[in-house]
């Protein structure tokens, strides 16, 4: 039975999915809830030929970030559930490894939207695919098409 669940959200349909997910689990098992969002570190640096550095873009992202985080912990308010949130920075795969470690968690929830096309499914890297590697516990993968 799990007793820490970490959803790691990001408000994709996919990421809503497992939110969702996740509180069925949590009624079920009685889990204790706690919500991620993860900012990428490099978001505040655009390269080109001149290279632009906007200042102000990581702090518009990391706004955006926390508002995904807030609307989350806001659902599962709304569904009568507790859950402690974070807003991480740094490496989605490692910030969300080191965070369920961190808290002890038993489940890992993330969404993943399956791909259209070989060519798509390459060139995007998958963090729900890295995290079975990663992960100090089970991972479930809330699938959307």
């Amino acid at each position: 039975m799990y007793k820490r669940i970490l959803l790691a959200y990001d408000g994709s349909q996919s990421g809503q999915k497992a939110l969702l997910d996740c509180q069925d689990l949590a009624q079920w098992s009685q889990a204790e809830l706690s919500l991620v969002a993860v900012l990428p570190i490099n978001i505040g640096l655009v390269s080109t030929e001149g290279g632009v550095y906007d200042s102000g873009m990581m702090e518009r992202e990391k706004q955006g970030m926390q508002a995904v985080l807030d609307d989350g912990l806001q659902r599962l308010q709304a569904a009568g559930y507790e859950a402690k949130g974070a807003l991480l920075t740094g490496d989605t795969v490692d910030e969300i490894t080191d965070y369920a470690k961190q808290i002890e968690a038993d489940l890992i929830v993330v969404g993943h939207k399956h791909l259209d096309g070989w060519a798509a499914r390459w060139w995007k890297s998958s963090v729900s695919k890295a995290l079975i590697a990663q992960a100090p516990c089970s991972v479930l993968v809330a699938i959307t098409r």
